[in-house]
């Protein structure tokens, strides 16, 4: 019988991963509980030793050997119920250390349940859960999918570990790009930064260390294929592949890619850049609803303000002196400084005017914010202007050609009374 018990305990360990010694002392602490069933719970003298080479086991209380015969079913059942609980408690910990180690890496599995909208999954020894919030726009899974994602944290709780799961943050990208393409893994290219909105666009800053080796050629692929097979994973999002340059004014041009850049001013103390551009590139250098200048502000780390030469223009013609707090006096002061224009007083600091001589922080915050109400009223302004200039050419188009106005019928050589 002693034998049997370590035939046991060896497939357990092979089995759960439980190490051996964890269980001889589950068995110990089990047959101590199943004495005091036994003898009294008030008796303390109670040792239980175990032969690790045999299997021999030896119970004795006070001195006195308690033989197997005298434990009864309620003790046996004690015993047993005690042996269970320290294994899945043991069970649980190498669970939790396994997957506490292999937190941001990827994991592959089975969805099992859906359950009020996350996905439960089955990752063999345990279940994870990609809460609804940690999946992309366009993810939907049912019953026997499988899934891959990124494990983002795990939690001890009393049901055991908790996987948390995650297919919207970052690093699930990154990881996929290293899995994708082999010098990544290698440490040839290195993945410097990276800004994602998970479903819609990712910017990613990639660096070679090796001259003959092209940082974006390497994560694209040939003929795109690495990064498709990423795109399809993501499904469909938009990825931007950048090199990463030590150069700031460089790294940031590309990060604004594919808008074309006229000129950058930079403002290292401050971490701040003004982007100028052609009119025609402002809205892709904007992006929809902000989202290029935004991922690129992220993956840069730089403060980034764009604005096209005609803009500028028209915030040079207009007098600083149309800002509140800004008298003749603070005029001289502010343009003797360099804060010129409504734009460099609209992006200052309250620290750096008030540096200033004359210049409260009071009169400070007045002059930045009211600067914003300037720009922000000749923006709508302009807004309204090209409303109105697309309404009045959709107009002319619905009044179709008038008489002797040279009609794209005239044009096309179509009778003018047709």
């Amino acid at each position: 019988m002693n034998g049997d018990i370590l035939s046991i305990l060896e497939h357990i360990e092979r089995e759960k991963g439980i190490d051996k010694e964890v269980l001889f002392q589950a068995i110990q602490s089990a047959l101590m509980s199943a004495a005091r069933k036994i003898v009294g719970k008030n008796v303390e003298d109670i040792s239980v030793e175990i032969d690790k080479k045999t299997g021999e086991i030896k119970v004795t209380s006070e001195g006195k050997e308690i033989k197997s015969e005298e434990f009864g079913r309620i003790a046996a059942q004690t015993a047993k119920q005690v042996i269970i609980q320290k294994i899945r408690e043991a069970e649980r910990e190498v669970i939790y250390d396994d997957f506490n180690d292999r937190i941001t890496t990827l994991c592959t599995g089975a969805i099992h349940r859906v359950d009020k909208g996350n996905y439960i999954v089955d990752l063999g020894k345990t279940e994870g859960i990609l809460m609804r919030k940690e999946t992309c726009p366009r993810d939907s899974y049912k019953q026997g999918d499988r899934v891959r994602a990124l494990i983002l944290d795990v939690r001890k709780t009393t049901k055991g570990p908790q996987i948390i799961l995650s297919r919207t943050h970052p690093m699930f990208v990154q990881r996929l790009f290293e899995l994708e393409v082999p010098e990544i893994d290698e440490g040839i290219v290195e993945i410097r930064g990276i800004a994602r909105e998970a479903g819609d666009r990712t910017k990613l800053a990639v660096f070679s260390n090796d001259e003959k080796v092209d940082s974006v050629g390497a994560c694209v692929g040939m003929r795109g294929q690495r990064v498709k097979n990423i795109v399809r994973e993501l499904g469909g999002e938009r990825i931007d592949i950048i090199r990463w340059n030590e150069d700031s004014r460089d790294y940031i041009k590309g990060a604004l890619s594919p808008a074309e850049i006229a000129s950058i001013d930079i403002d290292k103390e401050n971490q701040r850049a003004r982007v100028t551009v052609e009119d025609d590139q402002l809205s892709l250098a904007i992006g929809k609803q902000g989202q290029n200048v935004r991922l690129a502000s992220k993956l840069t780390g730089w403060s980034i303000d764009i604005r096209s030469k005609k803009e500028l223009k028209t915030l040079e013609m207009v007098s600083i002196l149309s800002i509140e707090a800004v008298g003749k006096k603070a005029k001289d002061i502010l343009e003797q400084n360099g804060y010129d224009t409504i734009d460099k007083i609209a992006n200052a600091k309250v620290e750096e005017l008030t540096a200033l001589p004359g210049i409260g922080e009071k009169s400070a915050k007045k002059m930045i914010e009211s600067a914003k109400d300037v720009i922000n009223r000749l923006k709508e302004s302009e807004k309204e202007q090209k409303n109105q200039e697309k309404s009045a050419k959709a107009e002319g188009m619905d009044k179709g050609p008038q008489a002797g106005g040279g009609s794209d019928q005239a044009a096309e050589g179509k009778p003018e009374g047709e």
